[in-house]
């Protein structure tokens, strides 16, 4: 599978937001990353409605909504996403998993199943026909600069084997949390081809926004 990048728009300098979305325009880049944060079943908020909108009217690139929400299924209908657009919904919030997961793809939108760090992988097993994506948290959801929680890479390792081994080789394999150029480099060898990146890499201090995104993509690839 070819390896995607996703940066997080959390991470982004939101006074400089229309040349930084240009820039990433210009590099390729597949998706944008973008937090729905409700401060209940994580413990922050982050970008709401009216800035996916502003988003969307910027720019073509896909979003890659990623809905750390209670009942997702119940504000799906807030969420102005489209065809092509990735929406992820965590199985630890959702009373109506499939539901909400159908919705998703009623819509046009391409869904995508969130786990947490300590969730098991045998909680797809029931809804692999419904996702197009599944989304390996590597870091305990709600707060960028985090650390990668080391056991998370054997988990990528084993769900690709699990997907691949069952008939689901088409299911993507996204990652999000501490997604270091070093890191990414690890859990693209494990089997992840999409990675969410934030401060750990593109949005780095260390090199500037061009130079980051080449050093992603060589790490990647």
């Amino acid at each position: 599978m070819k390896s995607l990048i996703s940066p997080s728009l959390m991470c982004a300098d939101f006074l400089k937001l229309g040349d930084e979305l240009k820039k990433l325009e210009d590099a390729g880049i597949e998706y944008l990353h973008i937090d729905i944060m409700d401060g209940e079943f994580v413990p922050n908020y982050t970008l709401g409605i009216d800035f996916i909108k502003k988003v969307k009217t910027a720019t073509k690139i896909p979003m890659d909504v990623h809905m750390m929400v209670k009942n997702p299924e119940n504000k799906l209908d807030w969420i102005p996403f489209g065809e092509g657009d990735y929406v992820s919904v965590h199985y630890e919030a959702c009373t109506h998993l499939q539901r909400a997961l159908s919705m998703i793809r009623a819509r046009g939108g391409k869904p995508m199943l969130a786990l947490n760090p300590g969730t098991p992988l045998s909680v797809i097993e029931e809804v692999l026909p419904d996702i197009d994506a599944i989304l390996v948290m590597t870091v305990n959801p709600g707060f960028a600069g985090q650390k990668l929680i080391p056991s998370t890479l054997n988990k990528i390792k084993r769900l690709r084997k699990y997907l691949d081994d069952n008939g689901y080789g088409h299911i993507e394999i996204e990652c999000d949390g501490n997604v270091s150029f070093e890191n990414a480099k690890k859990m693209r060898e494990a089997g992840a081809n999409i990675f969410v990146a934030g401060t750990s890499s593109i949005y780095a201090s260390t090199g500037s926004f061009e130079d980051n995104i080449k050093k992603l993509r060589e790490a990647i690839q």
